[in-house]
């Protein structure tokens, strides 16, 4: 009898634990040869629903028991849990099958690598600061808004008293949009917080104080008991870091300002006129005007980021990152004036009057004469590798590519035809770079003023046409700048994302301009330092910021769900309904000349490493322009943000040595200035520039 029960029992117990136990099976699919389009359907069995499906995958929300948008050829992990707390771990990997995502798949691993490394955060990792973005509460917006509609929202009713516990999903007031009335719902549990009253106006399009304010259409808030972590819909906490490469040219351009002597501020004066032509001596070594070198460095820098990452960081940021990123812009103009000098001193002529300098020349050389030839070659030795790297990647490939997309987007005819246009692109591209330094500097010299005078035109009609906005719209940078609200990430967040965007727009500290600077026609290296150091003010203080005004004034800084170009254009066809096809013309200009200025920067990094010689300049020229098809042609994902990281890697082998020979560039600082004072410079004589200005 015992032993009948106990095979009872034992069957019981077995069959119990195999209704509980969890059994996943899953639809593993590649649907097209495209990058980034797999996806997993799951299918659950046993255990107790519902299940929640927590997958690596941050863009999965925890119900959905697919996840879409995935790298082929990279591990995806979900973990199921039933509502009886059962567990069930799986891992997948959509199949790559096309060229182009084995390559995607492969780069996709170090991308994230070099992401740990560049994007670390110091200050979370000793434990003084926590990157989790908390929120006090949570704000109500009046249904159906949204940043592009038209009509008067008024609250009719609360439906619950002011400090009422509420759930969400409660009805909590009734507001009329347009005549039409409409119930507002909780969107989260805790206390209820009016703001507006009854008979108020919530948001009204034709206020343009509403259509500026950030948060202007939120009619009351929900204050939680304890201060409540952000989350993915995946259920990861969001954060918001304090990334180690934009602490590491941030800090570095504010001690560049002061030891220098806030050479931004004092020099600015000085640096116009050197680029007018005021001090141009004819006579002088290297192959470029001051100008020429300044539009050849502008163009590397001014382009996508200027028009699509600012919208980004609007987007992110809110209006307040705006103020930070002038402020980033501002303090990056001590490290070009810096790390250009040093390219001018330790520039090498040859025989034919060919300019070979750069980070490479003075980080060994100058470091070199300090004592330290190892620690000089091999840092640049390592610039060299990454600076030609980034040229294929972001200097080439990425602008080859997103060019080809924004002009297909607003031109039908261009779709599908990106091998096409990557040999157009290519030809012409081919035919400026063959030509060396002068050729390029010519064509950045007439393309530069006439993209960016386009651009800020553009951009000063929009501001013009809204200009009643002028008010509202620095209120809200500059509210936005120190008080900005916690789904922003708070002040930290705010300043973060306005210095990285600055950061990553002008390059300051990179070294990358140094190498078009150092062909500058010179006898003072400093004179080359001034004249770069109006690169940040045009790219960062002048572009960058009329695109976050365009945002702002427009309203279009409230949008979601919008890439940064597509932003960008919207916010300009707001006014000028004909100006996205100009956008796009600009933003080709933008590419085309951040391609041929790369090609330059590339080309010397490559020379430094594999001999000064025709022969080994028209293979680097050969495999640069083989790049630009390949960009155009095909979608390179993890492979372009590569490449674009390795630009931002320069920095590192760049600033320790502009730390080390800063009291170099100090000295010949104070030299110049001397000179300067006692008039020993050439001075272009008056009638001489009065024609050639005319």
């Amino acid at each position: 009898m015992r032993k009948a029960l106990l095979s009872i029992f034992s069957l019981f117990f077995l069959f119990t634990a195999t209704a509980q136990e969890l059994q996943i099976n899953a639809d593993v699919q590649n649907p097209t040869r495209e990058i980034n389009d797999g996806f997993v359907e799951l299918q659950v069995n046993g255990g107790t629903p519902p299940y929640q499906y927590k997958w690596s995958s941050q863009s999965t929300p925890l119900d959905s028991p697919r996840a879409e948008g995935l790298v082929e050829g990279v591990d995806y992990s979900v973990v199921v849990t039933d509502a009886a707390g059962n567990k069930a771990e799986e891992t997948f990997k959509v199949p790559a099958e096309a060229i182009t995502e084995h390559f995607n798949g492969t780069f996709a691993p170090i991308v994230a690598s070099m992401g740990r490394i560049l994007f670390w955060d110091p200050f979370s990792a000793i434990g003084i600061y926590d990157p989790v973005v908390y929120a006090d509460y949570k704000r109500v917006p009046a249904p159906e808004w949204e940043a592009t509609v038209e009509g008067k929202f008024i609250l009719e009713e609360w439906l619950k008293p002011e400090g009422a516990q509420v759930k969400e999903g409660d009805p909590i007031a009734v507001v009329n949009k347009n005549g039409e009335s409409i119930t507002a719902n909780a969107n989260a549990t805790g206390t209820l917080r009016y703001l507006v009253k009854e008979g108020g106006v919530i948001y009204n399009s034709e206020n343009k104080e509403h259509v500026i304010e950030q948060g202007a259409q939120y009619l009351a808030a929900i204050d939680y008991e304890n201060p409540v972590a952000l989350t993915h819909p995946n259920g990861d906490f969001q954060q918001k870091d304090i990334p180690f490469i934009v602490i590491w040219l941030v800090l570095g351009a504010l001690f560049f300002t002061l030891r220098m002597g806030f050479i931004n501020f004092r020099g600015f004066k000085h640096a116009l006129h050197l680029a007018k032509g005021k001090y141009d001596d004819p006579n002088a070594p290297g192959q470029v005007t001051h100008f020429q070198a300044l539009a050849t460095a502008v163009s590397g820098t001014v382009g996508l980021g200027n028009i699509a990452g600012v919208a980004v960081a609007v987007s992110l940021g809110g209006a307040g990152a705006t103020f930070w990123m002038i402020i980033a812009g501002l303090l990056g103009m001590s490290s070009k004036f810096v790390e250009c000098t040093l390219g001018v001193k330790y520039r090498f002529i040859n025989s034919e009057g060919r300019v070979f300098g750069g980070p490479m020349n003075y980080l060994r050389y100058g470091l070199e004469k300090r004592g330290q030839k190892g620690l000089g070659k091999f840092l640049a030795v390592f610039f060299a590798i990454l600076a030609i790297g980034a040229s294929f990647g972001g200097g080439n490939m990425f602008q080859a590519n997103q060019s080809f997309v924004i002009l297909a987007g607003e031109f039908p005819i261009l779709a599908g035809n990106g091998f096409i246009f990557g040999i157009v692109v290519a030809i012409l591209v081919g035919i400026v770079i063959i030509g060396g330094i002068s050729s390029i500097a010519k064509v950045t010299g007439k393309i530069v003023p006439i993209m960016a005078g386009i651009y800020i035109l553009g951009a000063l009609i929009v501001i013009g046409v809204n200009i009643e906005n002028i008010g509202p719209a620095f209120t809200a940078i500059w509210d936005g700048a120190f008080s900005p609200s916690a789904l922003k990430g708070g002040i930290i967040g705010v300043l973060i994302v306005g210095f990285q965007r600055a950061a990553f727009s002008n390059e300051a500290g990179v070294g990358s301009a140094a190498i078009a600077h150092s062909a500058a026609k010179t006898h003072h290296p400093p004179s080359e330092g001034f004249v770069a150091l109006l690169e940040p003010f045009i790219d960062t203080v002048v572009v960058c910021t009329l695109t976050a005004l365009v945002l702002i004034f427009t309203g279009m800084h409230e949008v979601e769900g919008i890439g940064g170009v597509e932003l960008t254009s919207s916010a300009f066809g707001s006014v000028i309904s004909w100006f996205p096809y100009v956008l796009a013309t600009a933003v080709f200009l933008f590419a085309f000349s951040t391609m041929i200025s790369w090609s330059y920067y590339g080309m010397r990094a490559w020379t430094y490493l594999f001999g000064k010689s025709k022969k080994t300049e028209v293979v680097y020229k050969s495999l640069f322009l083989f790049f630009v098809v390949v960009g155009a042609s095909v979608s390179l994902g993890a492979v372009l943000d590569f490449s674009d990281m390795m630009i931002l890697a320069m920095s590192f082998p760049n600033i320790i040595g502009l730390y080390i020979m800063s009291g170099e560039v100090k000295r010949d600082l104070d030299e110049y200035r001397k000179k300067l004072k006692r008039g020993e410079l050439f001075r272009k004589p008056e009638k001489e520039r009065v024609k050639k200005a005319s």
